[in-house]
């Protein structure tokens, strides 16, 4: 069995603020014995106006961002998948939505660039994340010592064969930061139904809170097994949420309901 957990944040648009809480919440996870740890979207700054982040972005492979993760990882010798950070794009004014997974040496291990963006448009809400971010084109995944892990961000929940691209996953990691209305509506079923469809285990990590710019998003982390079950749950608030992967489970699951080799197309 391994332990993984999930760390759930309210950022804020000061960058040193966001990586002293993730600092101190990884160390928890890490002390409560988790082996793979991951952050939610945005972690790093959640700015007044979408196009604050377009000021932190960083070349991939330097930047006090990227170097923070990879020191937590190694210090704490644990998995870390880095939720989201802005990486320098070839776009001028945009940046790529990036997930940096780093080994237990602190090494880069694997990289997801965000291919959905969210787009939202109801009564005061409105929301265009193409506007600052350019899309990703390459599926992500990483191999950890208990199976595959693949890699989605917050909106590319609602995108069913983008899980069915990873192949078979021994779990799937959802960074987000899920607007309180869209999440209330659908968040929790989306994140059951990827785990049921792909007989896996689903690791949600989220913001979730009342943000300094007014944003409130629905938070809920969570880890959801193969037979779609809650594990664990944080609602609201910064926090850890963490469990258990068992390998006997997930291999149970798959051979009573054998509907991954039943797949036709």
């Amino acid at each position: 069995m391994s332990k993984v957990a999930a760390v759930q944040m309210v950022s804020t648009p000061r960058v040193e603020d966001n990586l002293a809480t993730a600092r101190r919440l990884v160390a928890q996870a890490a002390s409560e014995g988790a082996q793979l740890v991951a952050l939610p979207e945005y972690w790093p700054i959640m700015g007044m106006s979408d196009s604050d982040k377009v000021a932190h972005a960083e070349p991939q492979g330097s930047g006090p961002i990227q170097d923070c993760m990879a020191q937590l990882a190694r210090e704490h010798g644990i998995w870390l998948v880095g939720g989201t950070l802005p990486l320098v794009s070839q776009v001028d004014g945009k940046v790529l939505n990036t997930t940096l997974v780093y080994d237990p040496q602190g090494r880069p291990a694997s990289r997801y660039d965000k291919i959905h963006l969210f787009g939202f448009n109801k009564d005061s809400e409105s929301y265009d994340e193409a506007r600052t971010i350019v899309p990703g084109e390459s599926v992500g995944s990483f191999q950890a010592p208990f199976g595959r892990v693949g890699l989605s961000v917050c909106y590319d929940l609602r995108f069913p064969e983008l899980f069915r691209a990873m192949g078979e996953c021994a779990l799937i990691i959802v960074p987000a930061a899920f607007t309180h209305t869209t999440g209330l509506a659908h968040w929790e079923i989306l994140l059951r139904a990827r785990a049921i469809e792909n007989q896996c285990y689903v690791l949600a990590s989220a913001q979730g809170g009342l943000h300094a710019n007014g944003r409130r998003t629905f938070g809920h982390s969570m880890l959801v097994d193969p037979w779609g079950e809650i594990k664990a749950v944080l609602r609201e608030g910064e926090g850890v949420v963490s469990g258990t992967l068992d390998e006997e489970f997930l291999a149970s699951v798959r051979e009573s309901l054998p509907a991954l080799k039943h797949r036709k197309m």
